[in-house]
């Protein structure tokens, strides 16, 4: 019986790892801005997942350049990373938003977001165009509060 437990863990294996997206998997070069309607939330680890849905015929809000970045990010890049955002190539209108661990959205006090709520996010695409439309948080607006979920707070 175990010989058997070994050969579907081995077997099922490849699809796991499939599943979660490491950083090698997203372009990093070009940060994309969304914002829409939360639609479906799985509030768990290894990462809090959010679907977002876009208004038909997504552009990039105004103002998201001079959007308020976290404290720790504002020396560092976080202006840069606004100013470099764009609305995304693709026409999906759901968004996969991939956020941080359980315990960073703690240490944020990021409280569990409900569907129907409205969320910013600055973050990174998927690098292969026929993969999912997935976004990587970087940074996340929600309640009139930015969130830096690549880090601590400051």
């Amino acid at each position: 019986m175990k010989r058997r437990t070994c050969l579907v863990a081995a077997l099922a294996a490849p699809f796991a790892v499939r599943a979660h997206h490491g950083w090698s998997s997203f372009n990093i070069d070009q940060p994309v801005f969304i914002e829409g309607r939360v639609v479906a939330v799985k509030w768990q680890n290894p990462h809090a997942e959010l679907v977002v849905e876009l208004p038909a015929d997504y552009k990039l809000p105004a103002g998201v350049a001079t959007r308020a970045v976290p404290a720790q990010a504002a020396s560092i890049d976080g202006k840069g990373l606004l100013a470099k955002a764009i609305a995304p190539a693709r026409k999906e209108r759901r968004w996969e938003v991939e956020l941080a661990p359980l315990t960073r959205l703690s240490a944020w006090k990021v409280e569990p977001i409900a569907v129907g709520a409205t969320v910013g996010v600055l973050g990174y695409a998927l690098q292969d165009p026929k993969a999912e439309a997935v976004v990587r948080a970087e940074f996340l607006y929600v309640g009139g509060q930015v969130y830096g979920l690549r880090s601590s707070p400051a």
